[in-house]
């Protein structure tokens, strides 16, 4: 059984507890990072200058606290992966419509922009 390190569990911690409860099942079977949850206002809008956010504070699902947001890597990370990461997303998925959570993936439902770690709540 694979668990989450330190940075994982506290980024996990910001989360709601719907996206806590999705994530602490998915590590009992593939291992993964938690490597972002809340952002602060500052964060969110240099990440959006950079090209690694779209929003603009406080628009981002990760600017609520509890975060409504959580990016997520299976480990180790293989950024060039996609099929991996594509795979990692429909297992999220179906673990989160399992426990009846509904969550929106970054890399499988959004039209016009791919991110692959990205996962919400979708409510």
């Amino acid at each position: 059984m694979y668990k989450y390190g330190k940075r994982s569990l506290n980024n996990l911690s910001e989360c709601h507890p719907d996206l806590q409860l999705v994530f602490y099942e998915v590590i009992n079977h593939v291992d993964c990072s938690i490597i972002d949850a809340h952002r602060g206002q500052s964060e969110q809008n240099y990440l959006c200058k950079i090209g690694k956010s779209h929003l603009v504070w406080p628009n981002s699902k990760h600017n609520n606290l509890p975060s409504l947001a959580v990016d997520v890597v299976p480990y180790p990370i293989v950024w060039n992966d996609i099929q991996r990461f594509k795979d990692f997303c429909w297992f999220v998925k179906g673990v989160a419509a399992g426990m009846g959570i509904p969550i929106i993936s970054g890399g499988l439902d959004w039209a016009n922009y791919r991110d692959y770690p990205h996962f919400e709540l979708k409510h």
